[in-house]
């Protein structure tokens, strides 16, 4: 059967999931490091605004992540929806290619970060439901690995365009439709929908949380936690340009920490598989406050390419196994909505995190940003210790 094909030791759906992620990460991330510069130097707006525009748009896709989870649930299909979630990102490209003023840049990212909120929840759930349970981990760190490679791959072509189009950012933004259009065509021609008995459902899935147990919803409280001090990268950025890396080298730095974080996640999630799944994410929680820590108290560029590794690592590290992780907790037949109401739980943090990253560097100082996230991951691991020790006794009783 075709569901029992192996590609490079992963079923078909996880396998061409990934490929898929990737070719649509290559499109996203051909653009989005040009779209502050397009509305800076061609549209002449402002710095505030621009902040907004993503503020707006990020906030866009962590709220329909759960009711598209919900969705999914409840119909009972998956590919579809991720289909015209890739399809709708596909399509804002041109939006932001005839732009003329910053509203149509705001059109284009919102129906972009439209398309990301429809897609994510079920295309988790594809991930989970396809993937042999003792090898969750491994699955959703291909996936993750996959689609951060083509972080590394965007970037790289857009730097080629931009020198053969003489910095034309227009024609950069109709070309990235390419690998977007390629992302739809593979979910169409190859992703296969699991389809289920109709007996699984004795009830329609309820967008609510009492479907869970204490265990999913005390992990989405730690992940939401940790997420209010994992402010926006552009803080890594600032820090590495204060404490002296060249401008001109900082997308180096960035592009060093796609690549480790691309190459770590699947070792690691061969890690999480044999060793445990829990153990890998306190590891990283860990990690991460001694990585911010890192950037309270670094005082030269060698230290900041070090960091910058480490957070490659960190994320590889975390980034598909906390999903993975939730996959062995929820009840089967409510992946998509748990795996939404966790994507838009962490995601809605992700602004006052940022404004509060922002509001410590101003007010207080630039090493408290990181000082703050550091702390907030200390009492995120503390709080997944309790986790673990809860659910072992409660396991042997």
């Amino acid at each position: 059967m075709d569901q029992e094909k192996k590609f490079f030791g992963f079923s078909k759906n996880v396998f061409f999931t990934g490929l898929v992620s990737f070719f649509m990460d290559v499109s996203s991330e051909m653009i989005y490091p040009l779209v502050p510069l397009f509305l800076a130097n061609v549209l002449g707006v402002n710095k505030s605004m621009i902040g907004l525009i993503e503020g707006i748009a990020e906030a866009t896709a962590s709220l329909l992540k759960v009711f598209s989870g919900w969705f999914s649930d409840r119909i009972g299909r998956r590919k579809n929806l991720m289909a015209i979630g890739y399809g709708i990102s596909t399509m804002s490209r041109p939006i932001i290619a005839l732009a003329g003023v910053w509203q149509q840049v705001l059109a284009s990212r919102f129906v972009d970060r439209l398309g990301k909120g429809i897609r994510t929840a079920p295309r988790d759930a594809i991930i989970a439901e396809s993937a042999e349970t003792t090898h969750l981990a491994r699955a959703f760190s291909f996936h993750r690995s996959m689609d951060t490679m083509g972080a590394v791959v965007g970037p790289a072509i857009t730097l080629f365009l931009l020198g053969a189009f003489s910095n034309d950012y227009r024609k950069v933004f109709w070309l990235s439709m390419v690998p977007g259009v390629i992302a739809v065509f593979l979910i169409i021609v190859f992703i296969q929908e699991k389809r289920k008995p109709l007996e699984v459902h004795t009830e329609r899935p309820k967008l609510t949380l009492r479907h869970f147990d204490w265990k999913v919803k005390f992990f989405i409280v730690i992940a939401t936690l940790f997420a209010l001090g994992n402010s926006s990268d552009a803080f890594l950025i600032l820090r590495a340009e204060q404490i002296g890396v060249p401008t001109a080298m900082i997308p180096a730095v960035y592009l060093l920490f796609n690549l480790v974080y691309s190459l770590s996640a699947i070792p690691a999630g061969m890690a999480a598989d044999r060793f445990g799944k829990k153990r890998l994410i306190l590891l990283g929680f860990i990690l991460f406050a001694g990585l911010y820590y890192g950037f309270a108290v670094a005082g030269t560029p060698r230290a900041i390419w070090i960091l910058f590794s480490t957070y490659g690592l960190f994320m590889g590290l975390t980034e598909g196994i906390q999903k993975a992780f939730l996959a062995t907790i929820i009840p089967p037949e409510f992946k998509a909505t748990a795996f939404g109401v966790y994507a838009t739980a962490v995601g809605l943090v992700t602004l006052p995190a940022s404004l509060i990253g922002g509001l410590l560097w101003d007010r207080v100082s630039p090493s408290a940003t990181f000082y703050f996230g550091a702390a907030t991951a200390t009492l995120s691991a503390i709080l997944f210790g309790i986790l673990i020790v809860k659910d072992r006794r409660m396991a042997t009783r």
